[in-house]
């Protein structure tokens, strides 16, 4: 049995060791937000973060996770709610900035690799909340395992996005 820290909530498994931890995310706790792309890390559909990093569950045996917090796209909003110390009840009415961003300037087109997209976007956003549109294209591009790629082409539409969800973290809505 492997316990999880998922969104806030722990979370008792019965899974061998080495099962990745997307099975376990969509399979058992029913999280649909990441997503089997590749099945190797290269795509970044599957990204989640880890005590604040990126890291493709794909390729992630749940027991190397141990005791770190697992944040998914369903515990983004209540991430964001906490580090801006929000009422439980305000939470509830909240998106997380990225979230906001991504339905304002209407980013996705197919949906499918948008997880990983807004995954990579909060990690950047929380380390540098005003990347330069260089650290933006180097974000999702070079600085992780793999790039995280779109077969729809929704790039230009991925960097507005960050650029309006950096300008939102900052007003701190």
């Amino acid at each position: 049995m492997v316990t999880l820290n998922v969104n806030g909530v722990r979370h008792e498994v019965q899974a061998p060791d080495d099962t990745p931890l997307l099975y376990v995310l969509r399979n058992d706790l029913h999280l649909v937000g990441p997503q089997f792309g590749c099945g190797l890390a290269q795509c970044g559909a599957c990204a989640v973060l880890i005590d604040g990093k990126e890291v493709r569950s794909c390729i992630t045996a749940i027991s190397s996770v141990g005791n770190q917090e697992i944040t998914t796209l369903e515990g983004l909003p209540a991430r964001w709610a906490k580090q801006k110390g929000l009422s439980a009840e305000d939470a509830k009415n909240t998106l997380h900035p990225v979230q906001q961003a991504w339905i304002e300037e209407q980013t996705p087109q197919c949906g499918f690799c948008q997880n990983g997209m807004m995954i990579k976007a909060t990690e950047l956003l929380e380390s540098n909340p005003q990347p330069s549109l260089a650290q933006i294209k180097e974000a999702f591009t070079t600085s992780g395992v793999s790039p995280n790629l779109c077969r729809c082409g929704t790039y230009v539409a991925i960097i507005e996005s960050v650029k309006h969800a950096a300008e939102i973290m900052a007003k701190g809505r």
